[in-house]
């Protein structure tokens, strides 16, 4: 009998990093999604400065994430890939665009615009894309074993259209409040004119998802119903944190908006988890039967062990090193 279980490490390692990811990519994401609709170019200024310090170091944590689930879970990426590849490359072609236009929009002058919606279009692209991807996952896979047999465009139905609209909404909630955090003067008072809006939005997306995910799946309605003492403190976290981030935005708090949207983030991903565990690659698979050779799992882990609190250490310290205010007509360069 193994006395730690090194598959159970591996699913709250790579659940951690993509848990990492979507809170903390996500915010970033979303100011490229706020970015149409700034009041002006110094707007736009305050809201990529505040984000232009951390942002590649924010995107570690999908490829810890990705790199992972190749490594201990071979089976799920052999799965996932085929399935979700258009997917995919829209999202990484996204990030691209945004990635660039960091650079390119502080050097530019007559073509700024472009680079405006250069970094607007790559958020809203890669950000779609993730939520295309959670929709595919929440509806599940046409598998044969472990082989993907559906078609390309199987992740693309009104569900997974559903949950990008809601994802692309849930990280503008993000940005806005993040940008509440950073920014100050007129910038600020957009923002918290817009989070508002945006919390009401997102409180409709994420009652349409839960309303419509156990219709996908006839499992996830029995969980819910033969577990609910143990899984309905999730939504009650929700709504106490949907509650908080209301009356905080009303009070012009700055930093209490943003910790409830990352509470608001944290019930839906976990709520979305305990709905499909043990169910790796939904409907069938677990991630016990996709995890790769104890010895394989036990030799990564060695390396990931020690390359994890590294990670954890140097986001860390940026964030405490850009810490403050982002102030009007200092750039981050």
């Amino acid at each position: 009998m193994e006395l730690i279980d090194i598959t159970a490490i591996w699913v709250a390692i790579i659940g951690l990093g993509v848990f990492m990811y979507v809170l903390l990519d996500g915010f970033d994401l979303g100011v490229g999604i706020l970015y149409p609709f700034a009041p002006g170019e110094t707007a736009r200024d305050d809201m990529m400065n505040s984000v232009a310090p951390v942002w590649d170091g924010n995107e570690t944590w999908l490829v810890l994430g990705g790199a992972g689930l190749l490594a201990a879970f071979p089976a799920v990426y052999a799965i996932f890939l085929p399935a979700l590849y258009i997917g995919v490359f829209l999202m990484l072609a996204g990030l691209i665009f945004r990635g660039v236009a960091f650079e390119f929009r502080f050097k530019a002058s007559r073509s700024r615009y472009l680079w405006n919606w250069s970094f607007a279009g790559g958020s809203i692209l890669a950000a779609a894309a993730q939520g295309f991807v959670v929709g595919a996952y929440i509806q599940g896979f046409q598998v044969d074993g472990f082989t993907y047999v559906g078609g390309p465009f199987d992740w693309l139905t009104p569900f997974t259209v559903f949950t990008a609209v809601s994802l692309v909404l849930g990280y503008a909630l993000l940005g806005a409040t993040w940008g509440i955090l950073k920014t100050e003067g007129a910038t600020q008072q957009w923002l918290y004119r817009v989070t508002p809006v945006l919390l009401v939005a997102v409180v409709i997306c994420l009652l349409g998802v839960s309303l419509w995910t156990p219709l996908t799946q006839e499992r996830v309605m029995e969980r819910w119903l033969s577990e609910w003492t143990l899984l309905w403190p999730l939504p009650a976290l929700g709504l106490a944190a949907v509650a908080l981030l209301w009356r905080s935005v009303q009070q012009r708090n700055e930093a209490y908006p943003f910790l409830c949207a990352l509470a608001l983030f944290v019930s839906a991903y976990v709520g979305l988890l305990a709905s499909k565990w043990p169910y790796v690659v939904p409907p069938e698979i677990t991630f016990r039967d996709a995890a790769s050779a104890p010895e394989s799992q036990l030799f990564l882990l060695l390396g990931v062990l020690f390359l994890l609190p590294v990670v954890m250490g140097y986001t860390a310290w940026t964030y405490w090193v850009f810490r403050g205010k982002v102030r009007s007509g200092v750039g981050y360069h």
